[in-house]
């Protein structure tokens, strides 16, 4: 895998962000994301290191201002709504309450976007979960050729393989709601390691490099869509 430096196609999907987070109101002064707190048991919290690198490194490529650390939320608290992107991940249990179902698929309706990244062990509840929040509509997975791989740096062949986990490839699934994809699922790759401080999995640089260009496609897809 040898993603393409970014060219002119990202230009203008920068030029579609700014103008989307200004369009979000002065709540959006910089770019922010929302880790869920989940019950369950799983462990919401891991990767701690993933997500204030990925606001750095969203910074340096789309040149956007970004908040240093992630915000870490409830899905009940209000100000969920402030944040249009809002990331999981983690190793085990997930589980939702019927509030927390419709309260989610209300913030994902309304306009956020949610990148859940499977951390080796979070996959069968996660689908089952899902289930709750969209009953009507099918995890599928996305083709190479979605722009979601594509849209800052090509990734020809979908998902970079970041750790071996199940072994086999990496998928990456959606859940696409009225035209709109509204959930990215990745699975089988373990994105959020890959973005972590280089001395706490010692990947090596390419796999950390993969890791942080397919996180910053998610990000452009998502704020661009």
């Amino acid at each position: 895998m040898n993603p393409a430096k970014i060219g002119p196609p990202a230009v203008c999907c920068l030029v579609l962000f700014l103008l989307a987070t200004l369009a979000a109101g002065a709540a959006a002064e910089e770019f922010n994301i929302a880790r869920l707190k989940y019950r369950g048991g799983g462990d919401w919290y891991s990767d701690p290191t993933s997500m204030p690198n990925l606001l750095a490194r969203v910074k340096r490529d789309l040149g956007i201002e970004t908040a240093r650390e992630e915000v870490r939320l409830d899905i009940m608290n209000e100000s969920l709504f402030n944040y249009p992107f809002a990331y999981m991940t983690g190793h085990g249990r997930v589980k939702f309450s019927d509030e927390e179902a419709a309260r989610l698929r209300l913030y994902l309706t309304s306009g956020g976007f949610l990148w859940a990244d499977d951390n080796y062990g979070m996959d069968e509840h996660f689908r089952r979960e899902i289930r709750k929040v969209f009953p009507d509509e099918e995890l599928v997975e996305l083709p190479f050729s979605h722009p979601i791989y594509h849209i800052v740096y090509d990734f020809p062949n979908g998902l970079p393989k970041i750790h071996e986990h199940h072994g086999g490839p990496p998928h990456g699934y959606g859940i696409v709601h009225e035209g709109r994809l509204v959930v990215f699922y990745s699975f089988n790759t373990d994105i959020g390691d890959g973005l972590e401080d280089a001395e706490v999995h010692k990947d090596p640089p390419e796999k950390r490099e993969a890791a942080a260009r397919m996180a910053v496609n998610i990000v452009a897809y998502a704020m661009t869509h």
